[in-house]
């Protein structure tokens, strides 16, 4: 007998009409958000930025690779990490595929991370992906776009993080350390850089299709650290 609530068909299409009602108020919503995500300001980057990739040393405006737009995923690999973040891993999971279309619409992809260049390139090989991904652990990047984090920042107040102040227990040694996942686009426009969007925590969610999909299982995420490196599960189909 099935623990949860069952019911006849002409029940379950009731049920089910109802909830399409909301699905589509919510894609209406979602649909209005991404219009406000448009319109925000642009703020000119001044700062110079250095990064280390596959073809050499480059600019922030470098990795938009001749495109007017770029993508970048804060990926949680910090400079003395052997291997990156679980979670982070389970969203690049599906970078290669997203980066083969979005190149083809104007928009430049990369992963940035602190680690060194040489600990990406292996972890990527390892992973078996092939999108862009570069160290910044020669300039402030991480630290000025709040996804990397040193006691004395958190300690003066200036630190913040998914736009609150971070507090001391959220640098607990236990918690992946200093390091914190994210999103940031960029817009390249007359030889100028400009930041228009960073997301941050459950703002990250939509980019990991895992999630979208067991929203519609029948029970749902059941969350918790139960998900692997996709090399790290007893049984793989890749």
């Amino acid at each position: 007998m099935a623990s949860h609530r069952t019911g006849t068909r002409e029940e379950w299409l009731t049920a089910r009409l109802e909830l399409l009602e909301a699905e589509k108020e919510l894609t209406r919503r979602s649909d209005e958000v991404a219009r406000q995500r448009q319109d925000l300001p642009w703020v000119r980057i001044d700062k110079d930025y250095v990064f280390d990739t596959a073809e050499g040393e480059t600019t922030l405006p470098g990795l938009f690779r001749g495109r007017s737009q770029l993508l970048v995923y804060h990926f949680m690999f910090g400079p003395d990490w052997d291997e990156g973040c679980p979670s982070c891993s389970g969203i690049a999971d599906g970078f290669d595929e997203t980066h083969l279309h979005l190149q083809n619409h104007d928009i430049a992809f990369t992963a940035v991370s602190r680690a060194p260049l040489e600990k990406l390139l292996a972890y990527r090989d390892r992973m078996g992906w092939s999108f862009p991904w570069a160290s910044s652990g020669r300039s402030d990047f991480n630290f000025d776009f709040n996804v990397s984090f040193t006691d004395e920042s958190v300690a003066d107040g200036r630190q913040t993080h998914n736009f609150r102040q971070l507090d001391g227990w959220q640098l607990d040694p236990e918690q992946m350390p200093y390091e914190g996942p994210g999103m940031s686009a960029f817009a390249l426009q007359d030889g100028d850089v400009y930041h228009t969007y960073s997301a941050y925590s459950r703002g990250l969610d939509v980019l990991w299709n895992m999630w979208q999909w067991l929203d519609r299982a029948p029970l749902g995420r059941k969350e918790g650290d139960w998900f692997r490196r996709h090399d790290q599960y007893e049984a793989s189909y890749r």
